[in-house]
């Protein structure tokens, strides 16, 4: 008789494999086509090397299809063909006069005899070349170039249909976080109310988003110009058919729920909108009212302009999922746990780790689903509050968007010429030293004295290098991979390529973690992070990984296209023609443009809101002797703020997202009785240190160009 745990363990991985795989092979395939480009140059350039042969002037380029036999004559008689030619030069012409003007010119025999000379010796030389092909196409070349063929034969199958596979990702991805109820809203549904309106909301967002997709096919097809690619028409029409039919039946059919749980109250109830319902309702209502109904449809699509953005989140957020699933985490703590520091400590330096890879993922939303749940659970094993934690995990990817080399910086380089990659990072630095100090110093505030024994360095020491070969067979592991690219694909780690890079050296990490285990190698990593859940095989771990990562993508992806449309509502408005074009001093200038871009941080996405900044607020910064480098500072720690701010607060939703509304109620009742800090602190320990900082960001800079005596000093930072 099968154990009823166990059937419920089989069940699970059913479910999920049913969830994870449509979704395992689309990342498996945007991995390929990613690295698509630099593989196939490497076969060439390979293919040059082994089949070139640089004497008989012989390239693999030429071998790369069948030879075809030259369609002209090796052999030709010239003498036969010069008397041909004489002989019919002198027959009568036929035909009116106009015949006559149009007959061939008389050439002499020694040019014909020349000119036919000159074709044999190039016919001759094709033949050669013909023949030197055949000679040098082996079984060898043969067995080559036809992988060489089939890895491009595919590639660019996906590079010709790379929107569709992003429109495919985002579908399966959606309608999965539909199906689940993991949309991202203000309140986790709990009760029967809960339930009903969530999907009351997205019903009626379904229906509006389906009405403006077909409005906008129907416009395209009656403009009278042929419609490029009406397959991704198609394909947004019936997403959004099927987000209507699956909410529709959520509505009809709720979850049963136990009849302790109740019906919950309305006003509780209305918590749980999914924000991206709630974009859609207020954009969708502006263009309905405006009379241009396909506008909603038309900036949503827009999103697959840039199919690269949406494939790199995926691959991010998968590759952070792959990272719960190792131990790299867990044998770094176990290098620091013998010196037994401060929780706050220890977050500090987790923290300052985190901003590296946070630079790379291109933003703090993506950072925070990737490696939120780490991060938590990490400052928990190490002692520190449930609600200390939730607030280093939500500001957890809010450090290092402004250090080297980070995809936000390089757009804003992108879109504005007049500032540098290289000035953004030199202050950068700056800011993300001064933010990390701040929250170090912020979270010393008002904690518990506790009395420490602290290790001697002789204790500690030897504890610290017992732990490090565990971690040395990773990072080699690690640097290997790394190496493999920058030798084999000449591809280093950057903004753009780690994308790519880190799902392969996570899926290695992880098959490796198995593989150590399996050998006796190591404590078991289920019994490292016990809150954590660790699979005990790769399949398992690939399977959870990206069962989380399609549940994750799917609600942030819908908000990532409705904040678009709600971008569309800013900018066709003319909100910020309001403005005004100039203020008294630079002081006010700086104060109405910080407290604009926190509010444009706390509902828009950071790439779209950088487009509308740079078109619409940066020449009102700049015509207000506002320097261009030190209002892009702004811009990227005001964002910041707005992604930490109620009522919003997209990084404290993801960070619940992520670690689960359950450990959100134990945070609240472990401090209900202590003071208003302790009960709010997840809110402000990181709103706190990130409006000091934009603060100081802001104002500062302007009173060091006012205040002489502070000129040499600004000097010497200058870079």
């Amino acid at each position: 008789m099968i154990d009823p745990s166990e059937r419920l363990k089989q069940t699970r991985s059913a479910a999920e494999w049913l969830v994870s795989l449509p979704t395992l092979m689309l990342l498996l395939l945007v991995l390929l086509i990613g690295t698509g480009e630099l593989v196939h140059s490497r076969f060439l350039q390979i293919g040059q090397a082994l089949f070139g042969d640089q004497i008989d002037q012989v390239q693999y380029y030429a071998l790369r299809n069948e030879a075809r036999v030259p369609d002209c004559n090796p052999r030709l008689d010239i003498e036969a063909e010069v008397r041909r030619w004489q002989a019919q030069s002198r027959s009568p012409t036929q035909g009116d006069t106009i015949d006559q003007l149009m007959a061939p010119t008389v050439v002499s025999d020694e040019a014909l005899r020349q000119s036919l000379q000159a074709a044999l010796a190039q016919c001759q030389d094709k033949h050669r070349q013909y023949q030197q092909l055949l000679d040098s196409t082996t079984d060898e070349v043969r067995l080559f170039r036809s992988v060489e063929q089939g890895f491009f034969a595919l590639f660019h199958f996906g590079t010709e249909h790379r929107t569709m596979i992003v429109l495919l990702l985002m579908a399966i991805t959606l309608l999965i976080t539909c199906v689940s109820y993991q949309h991202i809203s203000l309140v986790s549904p709990r009760f029967q109310r809960d339930y009903r309106v969530q999907s009351g909301s997205t019903l009626l967002a379904s229906a509006m988003l389906l009405w403006s997709s077909l409005r906008y096919l129907q416009i395209s097809s009656d403009s009278g110009v042929p419609i490029e690619q009406p397959e991704q028409h198609m394909a947004w029409v019936g997403l959004f058919s099927a987000m209507l039919v699956i909410s529709a039946w959520q509505f009809r059919v709720p979850p049963r729920l136990s009849a302790t749980q109740g019906l919950g109250t309305w006003s509780q109830a209305l918590r749980t909108v999914p924000l991206g319902s709630l974009m859609t309702m207020l954009a969708g209502s502006y263009y309905f009212i405006k009379g241009h109904p396909s506008g909603l449809a038309i900036y949503v699509s827009s999103l697959t302009e840039i199919p690269s953005l949406t494939l790199h989140l995926a691959l991010f957020i998968w590759g952070g999922m792959l990272f719960k699933q190792s131990r790299m985490v867990d044998l770094f703590m176990n290098l620091l746990r013998p010196w037994q520091l401060s929780p706050e400590t220890l977050t500090y330096l987790i923290l300052l780790a985190a901003a590296v890879p946070t630079a790379y993922t291109g933003g703090s939303g993506a950072f925070v689903m990737a490696a939120g749940a780490i991060i938590y659970h990490e400052i928990r094993n190490v002692g520190g509050s449930r609600q200390y934690a939730l607030g280093a995990t939500a500001m957890s990817g809010s450090l290092g968007v402004v250090i080297s080399p980070s995809l936000i910086v390089m757009s804003i380089v992108a879109v504005n010429n007049q500032v540098t990659s290289a000035e953004l990072f030199y202050w950068g630095n700056w800011v993300f030293l001064m933010t990390s100090t701040l929250f170090f110093l912020a979270s010393q505030w008002r904690r518990p004295t506790r009395t420490r024994q602290w290790p001697s360095v002789l204790q500690a020491l030897p504890a610290m290098m017992r732990e490090v070969p565990p971690l040395l067979s990773h990072v080699a592991l690690v640097l290997a991979v790394l190496g493999m690219y920058r030798v084999v694909l000449h591809t280093e780690l950057t903004e753009t390529s780690a994308a790519l890079i880190m799902p392969v050296v996570m899926l290695l990490v992880v098959g490796f973690d198995q593989l150590m285990r399996a050998q006796g190698i190591g404590p078991d990593p289920r019994q490292m992070a016990h809150a954590l859940r660790r699979e005990n095989s790769l399949r398992a771990s690939v399977r959870v990984s990206t069962s989380e990562t399609a549940t994750h993508l799917g609600g942030y992806i819908y908000l990532i296209l409705l904040s678009q449309a709600l971008g569309g509502v800013i900018e066709r408005s003319d909100l910020m023609q309001w403005a005004p074009s100039h203020f008294d001093t630079p002081y006010a200038a700086m104060a109405f443009l910080a407290g604009l871009l926190v509010l444009l941080g706390m509902f828009m996405e950071p790439l779209g809101a950088i487009f509308l900044v740079s078109s619409s607020l940066a020449p009102l910064a700049m015509a207000n002797g506002i320097d261009p480098v030190h209002f892009w500072m702004l811009v990227l720690v005001a964002f910041e703020l707005g992604y930490l701010l109620p009522p919003v607060a997209l990084n404290q939703l993801l960070a619940r997202q992520v670690v689960g509304h359950d450990r959100i109620d134990r945070a609240d009742a472990e401090v209900a009785s202590l003071s208003f800090y302790r009960r709010h602190e997840r809110w402000i320990l990181p709103c706190g240190v990130m409006a000091v900082s934009l603060l100081l960001v802001g104002f500062v800079p302007l009173v060091v160009h006012d205040v002489p005596w502070l000129a040499p000093w600004a000097s010497r930072l200058s870079p």
